[in-house]
């Protein structure tokens, strides 16, 4: 594949490391045949005793130290390249799904994710640890056995040349069919870790709805898939390495027929030459025999990369930012949304023409049914979702004219389930802030977010270990955890995504008294869900399919909006 081709001629320094360590190989081949030579000539048919041979002896086991040497030194540089070509596509298939987290998500499952970049990624390696430094060693050795055996034995030499290509030729017919089995076998795989991982997540659920046996026979069913994939891969390797020693042991053959035919028979050959050719004969075909096998690998890290590189090619809307500078201080800025479009793909929920402007210190909420793209706006504001038309203007300027980390410093997004990393209570309320924080500053913060008597009455306070996801917290823990950071990170803009939906009211008391303290140094955008969040806003924007309807504040959206009315009226109901 090109692309593979490509990252190995990079490394040019290894690649040249490479023909030099095969052409010194080549030679090697050439001196261990000539040393056995001598010492079976000199033994048997010229009655050399000990001392006569010893040179050769000798020299013998010097050519063979230095063979394994340079094979093994053949295989390490062949590993560095792997590693190198495999931290690239990890690198680029990383960066693709940070720089679109949101788009990345909503494609594929997450299990389908991790193994294209660890299983489809680790498969890459054959090419480089196998089949490349095979490739060059091939193009090389075996010239240097022809070329000897040319010198020797003109005939022998013919034979090779009439037989080497039987190799090639079927290696190529059985690659085609290996990269095709290999790529169904990474399909299987993909699709049974999606299914697993995501299973595996809804377990709980899954139990609680009597549907667990059902989903045990998913993964069995897809576990069976993969399995036979991947015995038809192994069938296609068995088939290739009986096919590859079948035509090496039949070339074998017909050149030692021949040199013992004109050593006997015609007496053209002495002994010495009709056995040089004889040994060398086997080191001409397991070399190529040794490409066979190697390119049957070769083949199937080409099937693997072809299905990074389409995930890597998967057209999806970058977010490409500038190099400005924006300059936080005591004022947030002002933002201002400019004719904001944006769509999920071709066909999916689109936003059209949302247009408003958010002055510093405001208290923002964004309402609106399910679904109406309350969540996808505020992704917009935040920068994780680029606008296809308009523009988040900031402070005069485009959104996307500054540097990334220069408005992330500046900003905190909670979502309606913020994400807990496995590690100390003080690491996760800490993860935003930069250099070190005291443990004033982080008590000031835990305190503010009302977590902090929590925190206390474990027995290891900040430095108890949380799970994943933080696993062992409840809801209202985790938002409050959430809050802490914020208080520690003091951010001028502040976007919550529902964040008191699902808690009690105690709890959304907590969260609400935090969230108008954060107000007052901060502009709160809140995707709203509760009637007394969007009575207190300064700015109501009210979304319904994709569009801004209205805005004001409570008040003027009651007197002028029938839809906002009814859906106050609604929300009264369920209140009352």
């Amino acid at each position: 594949m090109k692309q593979l081709k490509e990252i190995a001629r990079a490394q040019k320094k290894q690649m040249y490391l490479l023909y030099v360590l095969a052409l010194s190989i080549g030679v090697i081949v050439i001196g261990q045949t000539y040393f056995i030579v001598s010492i079976v000539d000199g033994v048997f048919l010229k009655s050399a005793n000990m001392s006569d041979v010893l040179p050769s002896i000798v020299g013998l086991l010097m050519v063979l130290l230095a063979r394994a040497l340079f094979t093994y030194l053949n295989g390490r540089i062949g590993m560095k390249m792997a590693s190198k070509a495999k931290l690239q596509f990890r690198q680029k298939l990383l960066s693709k799904y940070t720089k679109n987290p949101i788009q990345a998500s909503l494609k594929g499952q997450s299990g389908e994710k991790v193994s294209i970049m660890m299983d489809a990624v680790d498969e890459v390696d054959s090419y480089y640890s196998k089949y490349y430094p095979q490739m060059i060693q091939t193009s090389v050795v075996p010239l240097i056995i022809l070329g000897t055996a040319f010198y020797l034995n003109w005939v022998s030499g013919l034979i090779m040349i009439v037989t080497a290509p039987f190799i090639p030729i079927f290696m190529i017919i059985i690659g085609g069919a290996t990269q095709k089995k290999s790529e169904a076998q990474l399909e299987k795989l993909a699709a049974f870790s999606g299914r697993f991982l995501d299973i595996l997540q809804g377990l709980t659920t899954l139990k609680f709805f009597g549907r667990a046996k059902d989903k045990q026979e998913v993964i069995r069913q897809s576990s069976l898939q993969y399995r036979d994939a991947t015995m038809d891969v192994l069938k296609v390797a068995f088939l290739s390495s009986l096919a590859l020693e079948f035509i090496s042991m039949l070339s074998i053959g017909l050149i030692a027929l021949e040199v013992g035919l004109r050593l006997v028979v015609y007496q053209h050959l002495n002994f010495y030459t009709a056995f040089f050719v004889l040994i060398l004969a086997p080191e001409f075909y397991n070399s190529l025999k040794e490409l066979g096998s190697a390119f049957h690998a070769g083949r199937g890290s080409m099937g693997a990369a072809k299905k990074i590189i389409e995930e890597l090619e998967m057209e999806e809307q970058p977010v490409i930012w500038g190099d400005k500078i924006l300059n936080g201080g005591a004022q947030p800025p002002t933002i201002r949304l400019e004719n904001i479009q944006f769509q999920y793909g071709e066909t999916g929920f689109s936003l059209q023409n949302v247009s408003a402007e958010i002055s510093p210190f405001a208290q923002i909420a964004i309402v609106g049914k399910s679904g109406s793209g309350k969540s996808t706006l505020l992704q917009v504001i935040s920068g994780l979702l680029q606008p296809s038309r308009g523009r988040v203007n900031i402070n005069g300027s485009d959104l996307l004219e500054y540097k990334e980390s220069s408005w992330m410093d500046q900003l905190s997004y909670i979502s309606q389930d913020p994400y807990l990393f496995s590690g100390t209570i003080r690491e996760n309320i800490s993860i935003g802030v930069k250099g070190e924080t005291s443990q004033i500053e982080l008590e000031a913060a835990a305190e503010k977010a009302g977590i902090a008597s929590m925190i206390q009455e474990l027995e290891h306070g900040y430095d108890t270990t949380i799970g994943e996801g933080g696993r062992g917290l409840s809801g209202g823990e985790k938002q409050r955890m959430a809050i802490a950071r914020a208080f520690l990170k003091k951010p001028s803009v502040i976007l919550f995504d529902e964040p008191t939906v699902g808690l009690d009211l105690q709890t959304e008391k907590i969260l609400q008294e935090s969230i108008y303290e954060l107000s007052q140094s901060s502009t709160v955008i809140t995707v709203a869900h509760r009637l007394h969040t969007i009575k207190n806003s300064d700015s109501i924007l009210f979304i319904s399919n994709g569009e801004l309807v209205a805005q004001g504040t409570h008040d003027e959206l009651t007197n002028s909006n029938s839809d906002y009315r009814d859906m106050v009226s609604l929300q009264r109901g369920d209140v009352g």
